[in-house]
C-alpha cells in the first residue's frame, strides 16, 4: 500500500488510500443500507434547506452580519437560518478558507439569496479579515471558524494554536480597527470546563475553566483574548459555550457522522477505550435556534451555555446507530481501540440562563439520530471519498494533511482480514490467529508514542525481550510484531 495508491481529495487536501473494506453484513432488505452515492457535483441542488425554527423581530442596529467558518457544520446550519429567515432585515457574509471538513456544498444553495455572500478567506490572514469586513460593513460578527478535531489535535497542537488562537486575535483585532462592529458572539465548547465526575453537578457560566486537551486549551485561550478585548477595548463580546452538536452537513471524522457513513458502507466502527465515556448531543436545528435567541434576547458582556438533556455513552451511541440499520451483531462491527492520551470521561453544563431567554431543546436525541441518518443514507457522497477518515481508529497529520499512520492501518487490515470474528472476541487463542489478535490487543492499547514517538535505540524500562537477548525500544517491538503477525494473512 504505497503511495502510488493515494489520491488528493480537491475538496480539502486530505490523504487517501485503496483500502480493502471488510465483508460485514446487515439485516437483509433494510432500507437505510439502500444508500444513494452522488458521482456529479450537483447534489446541494436536491438537498433540503435545513435550518433552526425559531425567529424573532430584526435588531435596529444589525444590517450586515459576518459568520467566520460559514462553510463548515455548524455555522453553515447558522447561515442558511439568518439567510432564509431574515431575507430582508440582514445580509449574511460567510467567511471561510475551505478546510477539509467545510464545503462549499453545505451553502451553496443560497447563492442565488441577494442577502447572502461568500468570501474565501482565512481568519489568520489579516488582508483577508479587514478587506471582509470593511468591504461588506460588518456589524455583527459570529465566530465558529476553528480547527475543533480533538482528535487530531494531539498531533498536530500547533495548527489549532494558529487557527483557534491567532485567528481569533486576528479578528478581534480587525474588529476593534475597522470600528463598524457593535457585536461580537465568540463561538467556544463545553471541553472548555474539562472533565465533570458523575455526580459532580452541572458547571455554570462562572465555573473554573480547566481544559485538559490541546484543543480545549485553545478554545480557552481564545476566550481569554475574547475577554481582554472586551475589557480593554470595550468590544461589545458574548461566549457561547456549545455541547456536542450533530446533524446532516457535518463531516465524517465526528462520532455520528463517521459511523453513519462508515455502517452504510459496511465497515467496523472503533471506539476509543472502553467506549463508556459520555457526551451529552445537541441537534444542529436546536443550536441554530440558540444563536438566534442569543443574537435577539441576550445580554453583550455575557457567557451562556448551551446544553442538552440527552447524555448517551459512546457504546450506546454505536449499538443505537447499527440498530438503526438493522443491525443486532454488535461484536462484530464494533472494535475497542487505544485511547487518547487523555480523554474526558464526560462534560456536563447548565444552560437554565439560556432558557431564561426562552430557549428550548425542541428536537429529541431519537428524532434528530433518525433525521441524521436518513440524511446520510440520502446524501451519502456529499464529502466525496471518506474511507481513510473512516477507517482510521485514531488521525495522524503530516504535512498538513490527515494521514493513515501504516502501524494503524496494518492493524485494522489485521482485524479485517486476519483473524476470525469469534477468535477476535474472544481474545485471541492458541492458533496462529490467536497469537496475531493478543499482539493486536497490544498494540491497540498503546498510545501514539509508544508507536511513533518511542526512540529507536533502546527505551528505559523496556526489558531484553527479543531472541538474542538484547534491550529493545518499543517501537521496534511494535514492528517486530507487525512482521511475524502479517506474515501469513
Amino acid at each position: 500500500m504505497g503511495a502510488e495508491s493515494a489520491v488528493w481529495n480537491t475538496t480539502g487536501g486530505v490523504l487517501y488510500h485503496d483500502i480493502e473494506i471488510p465483508q460485514l453484513t446487515a439485516k437483509p432488505g433494510s432500507p437505510s443500507l439502500e444508500s444513494r452515492f452522488f458521482a456529479d457535483d450537483g447534489l446541494w441542488r436536491e438537498a433540503p434547506m435545513l435550518t433552526g425554527q425559531v425567529s424573532f423581530e430584526p435588531l435596529p442596529d444589525v444590517r450586515n452580519i459576518l459568520v467566520t467558518g460559514g462553510e463548515g457544520f455548524v455555522a453553515s446550519w447558522l447561515v442558511r437560518h439568518l439567510v432564509t429567515k431574515y431575507p430582508q432585515a440582514y445580509t449574511v457574509v460567510s467567511f471561510d478558507k475551505l478546510d477539509y471538513c467545510s464545503s462549499r456544498h453545505n451553502a451553496r444553495m443560497l447563492e442565488s439569496r441577494p442577502n447572502f455572500h461568500f468570501v474565501h478567506g482565512d481568519v489568520t490572514n489579516d488582508e483577508d479579515v479587514v478587506d471582509c469586513l470593511k468591504r461588506y460593513r460588518i456589524d455583527t460578527i459570529f465566530h465558529l471558524a476553528a480547527h475543533t478535531h480533538v482528535d487530531l489535535s494531539f498531533g498536530n497542537s500547533k495548527s489549532f494554536t494558529k487557527n483557534n488562537v491567532l485567528g481569533t486575535h486576528v479578528l478581534l483585532e480587525s474588529a476593534k480597527d475597522v470600528g463598524t462592529v457593535k457585536r461580537f458572539y465568540h463561538i467556544s465548547t463545553d471541553e472548555v470546563y474539562g472533565e465533570v465526575k458523575t455526580g459532580q453537578g452541572d458547571l455554570k457560566e462562572h465555573s473554573l475553566l480547566e481544559p485538559t486537551n490541546p484543543y480545549a486549551a485553545t478554545k480557552a485561550a481564545a476566550e481569554m483574548m475574547v475577554t481582554a478585548y472586551a475589557k480593554s477595548f470595550k468590544l461589545p463580546t458574548v461566549i457561547i459555550r456549545l455541547n456536542n452538536i450533530y446533524g446532516p452537513h457535518q463531516y465524517p471524522e465526528k462520532i455520528i457522522p463517521k459511523f453513519t457513513n462508515a455502517t452504510m458502507r459496511r465497515m467496523p466502527l472503533f471506539l476509543h477505550g472502553d467506549g463508556k465515556h459520555t457526551r451529552r448531543y445537541l441537534y444542529a436545528g436546536d443550536a441554530a435556534d440558540a444563536f438566534d435567541t442569543i443574537l435577539h434576547k441576550g445580554r453583550l458582556g455575557e457567557v451562556y451555555n448551551v446544553d442538552s438533556r440527552d447524555e448517551v455513552s459512546n457504546f450506546e451511541l454505536a449499538t443505537k446507530l447499527l440498530s438503526m440499520f438493522g443491525i443486532n451483531d454488535t461484536d462484530s462491527w464494533i472494535q475497542l481501540t487505544r485511547d487518547r492520551p487523555f480523554n474526558d470521561r464526560r462534560y456536563a453544563v447548565d444552560g437554565e440562563k439560556l432558557r431564561k431567554l426562552g430557549w428550548t431543546q425542541r428536537t429529541s436525541f431519537d428524532d434528530g439520530l433518525a433525521a441524521t441518518v436518513e440524511w446520510y443514507a440520502k446524501f451519502a457522497d456529499w464529502w466525496g471519498p471518506v474511507d481513510n477518515t473512516l477507517l482510521a481508529a485514531f488521525p495522524v497529520v503530516k504535512g498538513g494533511h490527515v494521514v493513515k499512520p501504516e502501524a494503524s492501518r496494518m492493524i485494522e487490515k489485521e482485524a479485517i482480514t486476519g483473524a476470525d470474528d469469534h477468535t477476535a472476541v474472544a481474545g485471541g487463542g492458541p492458533d496462529h490467529n490467536g497469537e496475531a489478535v493478543s499482539n493486536k490487543r497490544k498494540l491497540e492499547r498503546m498510545g501514539p508514542e509508544d508507536i511513533a514517538g518511542a526512540d529507536e535505540h533502546t527505551a528505559p524500562g523496556v526489558g531484553r525481550d527479543n531472541v538474542n537477548g538484547e534491550a529493545i525500544s518499543k517501537k521496534r517491538k511494535v514492528e517486530l510484531m507487525l512482521s511475524e503477525d502479517m506474515a501469513d494473512v
